[in-house]
């Protein structure tokens, strides 16, 4: 014999028992006692067992129409919980989300990005990748990159990370400026000691100043020069009083504070676009929506 019975009638079948019939049933489910009547009745004939004793004042179960309550209580139960649990649980975000990004936004712009981040959507695994390079983010596997405005690649969608504008500054220990002289001048600046970073498998990173509305690139005597990947730790080195130090003005804030580390020709710091986050346009994590959403938040800072 056929099995026509629906998950919807084991459903009703289930309130029948539970409520002890037939009208009790319908209120709770909301259907005509009728219907109730007729799904039971179905049922019965397509199994071919009774499932119910009726009588005018009651509803029982009979031996298979317990075992099959049985059965099916734990199985619709757990329908029941898992349903509760997606509703619980609707609008958090969970999986992975991997960044390619550079080291120059690793030491102040992602840290409080990535702790609000991680306080809205604590079931997010982050892993950052940190090249300096040109990098195709899909090939490489990861939902998104951050670099600044002339090096994105094409045919993506970008946004601001960070703040929007980044001033690049020079700075040097108290130490060298008594023993070498502070620089009036770009021009000066080419008699003193620099500490500077090359890209990877590239040149190094030119010192620009802006004179009189006129961009300026100085060449300084390089006497130590650091890998772009280790941009963070030249600031070890300047307080050092090896050289004066050319790097973004948000590094060295805590610095000038303290008197570590004094300007050097502040009237003269050049400013560029900061950093754009970048991702695909054909496809966005549920993630990396989240994460471009904390950005856009905090992206109002100049």
């Amino acid at each position: 014999m056929q099995n026509n019975v629906s998950n919807d009638d084991l459903a009703i079948f289930l309130v029948v028992v539970r409520e002890g019939g037939f009208r009790a049933a319908s209120r709770r489910l909301g259907i005509a006692p009728s219907k109730v009547s007729t799904t039971i009745s179905r049922m019965e004939a397509s199994l071919g067992v009774p499932l119910l004793r009726r009588t005018t004042r009651s509803v029982a179960t009979t031996d298979a129409g317990q075992a099959l309550a049985d059965r099916i209580a734990p199985l619709f139960a757990g329908l029941e919980e898992a349903c509760a649990e997606a509703a619980d649980t609707a609008g958090r975000v969970r999986g992975r989300l991997t960044l390619n990004v550079p080291g120059a936004v690793m030491p102040d712009i992602l840290p409080p990005l990535l702790s609000k981040f991680h306080a809205r959507h604590p079931d997010v695994e982050v892993e950052i990748v940190v090249e300096n390079g040109l990098v195709d983010i899909v090939k490489a596997g990861c939902d998104a990159g951050i670099r600044y405005d002339d090096a994105l690649e094409k045919d993506m969608v970008s946004i601001p990370i960070g703040p929007r504008t980044q001033q690049s500054a020079l700075a040097a220990s108290p130490a060298y400026l008594e023993a070498r002289g502070t620089p009036r001048g770009p021009e000066e600046l080419t008699r003193h000691d620099a500490i500077r970073y090359r890209l990877a498998d590239g040149p190094l990173l030119p010192w620009s100043l802006v004179d009189d509305f006129r961009t300026v690139t100085v060449q300084p005597a390089t006497r130590l020069i650091l890998s772009v990947n280790a941009l963070d730790s030249g600031l070890r080195y300047a307080r050092t009083g090896i050289g004066i130090i050319g790097t973004f003005r948000n590094w060295l804030e805590e610095d000038f504070a303290a008197g570590t580390l004094v300007p050097v020709l502040p009237n003269m710091w050049p400013s560029r676009n900061g950093p754009r986050l970048y991702y695909p346009s054909r496809f966005t994590t549920a993630p990396l929506r989240a994460f471009i959403e904390i950005c856009r938040c905090g992206s109002d800072r100049v």
